[in-house]
């Protein structure tokens, strides 16, 4: 099974209730992915068409994109975190034991879960700030705190992916990246 196969195919390395939640998340992150990177391309495109035939753009075309690529965003972290896929500088972790590296990443797990829980306990201020301004999109008319909603939800979700991850290197034998990712790398061997 190739790695995009195994990550149309989701299944959480989680057990019982927990595994189903979590590959029910997945699978509405994907979507939400999928469906906001296929609407903002949809909306580029119309806008440039319609600046090109019509000589005028349409004057929401970049509020819209505002809203899908903070969505992409914070729906994309979580997604990140659960396939192991965020960004690791692992020159010191890759050098240490199999031991090492287990009690290296449920340290760094648990400390990334915090900082994401801080990041939504302040995030969450920052929409009732919002909301008590009364901001809204010029062309839309959408009031602000309502596209910067995904923002709280990304940190929530993120931050409880990496305590999972944290609880499933506690539990196991190996060393996982995130609940379904076990550390490792493949050997590519070309054939001639």
């Amino acid at each position: 099974m190739t790695e995009e196969e195994s990550e149309k195919s989701y299944r959480s390395g989680l057990p019982g209730f927990l595994g189903v939640i979590d590959t029910a998340i997945s699978k509405l992150e994907a979507v939400i992915l999928a469906m906001g990177v296929l609407l903002m391309a949809l909306n580029t495109v119309t806008n440039v068409v319609t600046r090109f035939v019509f000589g005028h753009s349409i004057m929401f075309t970049g509020e819209i994109n505002r809203i899908l690529i903070i969505m992409i965003t914070f729906a994309g972290i979580g997604y990140a975190a659960r396939h192991g896929r965020h960004i690791r500088m692992s020159a010191i972790y890759d050098a240490l034991p199999t031991g090492g590296r287990k009690l290296l990443m449920i340290v760094i797990a648990l400390f990334t879960s915090m900082v994401m829980f801080f990041l939504l306990y302040y995030s969450v201020f920052y929409i009732i700030d919002l909301y008590s301004k009364g901001r809204v999109l010029p062309s839309l008319g959408l009031p602000i705190w309502i596209i910067y909603l995904w923002v709280p939800m990304g940190f929530l979700i993120t931050g409880i992916q990496y305590l999972l991850t944290a609880i499933k290197n506690m539990t196991s034998r190996d060393v996982y990246l995130s609940t379904g990712v076990v550390d490792g790398y493949k050997d590519t061997e070309t054939e001639v």
